[in-house]
């Protein structure tokens, strides 16, 4: 009987353990998650424009501060979950403390950090629990340009590539919770001549646009080595099914039409008859290939 006792408490401990984790689910699940379209607002790293160093509140936290005001929504720029396509944001005016903030980002003294939040803010209080955290996610803008003594010239172009992260199931309007985020300047080598370039002084406003794209996992979905870009519900549509359908009966009718009207009849006229019957040549090897015999001619 020496076996009961820790056998017990290993029964316990485990009782104990699965409870928890069990707890801690339905806490995860209790939590909010973002709906289709629901907006997402970016806020930003608050930065002297004289050092480019970020700037504390009183309890000595990083302050973070709303991304500019964009002209477009008359709102700071935001992101709206699980929506793919082009966004523009245009700042109105390029103060003289922005302008040197964007020397800092341009030339890497600094980075344009933003952080975007992981979920909706949970607005439900469990008795006796702590209140939930709001956890946020890095959102780093690698911004490219050149500096000029005068002025400066900017890619104002950016992907923005937004993940989710991974559930047992994924639907194209599904809910769900941040993961990871990035964006970048495209063709930062070309921005002199490029099309999405400016010329930028203080006082002008910034021109920026976004191409942004939703992924529902972490990962970059492959198949046998090449990049699929689906996004988070996939662009198959129903004019996609209806033209690969077309094409598909389109292709077995001209197969079709070549085979009976120009292979068959060929491979028919260079055979003999006899060939094509059950009896060959014939019995014997003497016959016309139906099997009666030749008679010789007096």
């Amino acid at each position: 009987m020496r076996w009961r006792a820790p056998m017990m408490f290993v029964l316990a401990l485990a009782a104990l353990t699965a409870g928890a984790l069990a707890a801690g689910r339905d806490h995860a699940l209790s939590l909010p998650s973002y709906h289709y379209g629901a907006p997402i607002r970016v806020e930003c790293m608050n930065r002297s424009s004289e050092t480019g160093e970020h700037i504390e509140n009183a309890a000595h936290e990083i302050q973070w501060v709303p991304f500019p005001v964009c002209n477009e929504t008359n709102k700071p720029l935001e992101f709206h979950y699980g929506i793919e396509g082009e966004q523009n944001c245009t700042i109105a005016m390029v103060s003289d403390p922005f302008f040197h903030l964007l020397e800092f980002y341009i030339h890497s003294d600094a980075p344009l950090s933003c952080r975007l939040p992981a979920r909706p803010p949970a607005h439900v209080e469990v008795v006796g629990e702590k209140p939930h955290q709001q956890e946020y996610i890095p959102l780093v803008f690698a911004l490219a340009g050149t500096l000029q003594l005068s002025h400066m010239h900017i890619s104002t172009h950016l992907n923005v590539l937004l993940h989710s992260t991974p559930k047992h199931h994924i639907h194209p309007r599904d809910s769900g919770v941040l993961d990871s985020a990035t964006a970048y300047s495209t063709s930062p080598l070309t921005h002199m001549e490029g099309s999405a370039t400016r010329r930028l002084v203080i006082g002008d406003p910034l021109p920026l646009s976004f191409s942004v794209r939703w992924f529902p996992t972490p990962a970059l979905p492959k198949i046998e080595g090449k990049v699929e870009w689906s996004g988070m519900g996939g662009h198959i549509y129903a004019s996609t099914v209806f033209y690969s359908l077309v094409s598909f009966f389109a292709g077995v009718v001209v197969s079709a039409v070549y085979f009976f009207g120009t292979v068959l009849p060929r491979r028919l006229r260079g055979r003999g008859l006899g060939g094509a019957t059950p009896l060959g040549y014939g019995l014997n090897g003497v016959g016309n290939g139906w099997g009666y015999q030749k008679r010789a001619i007096d």
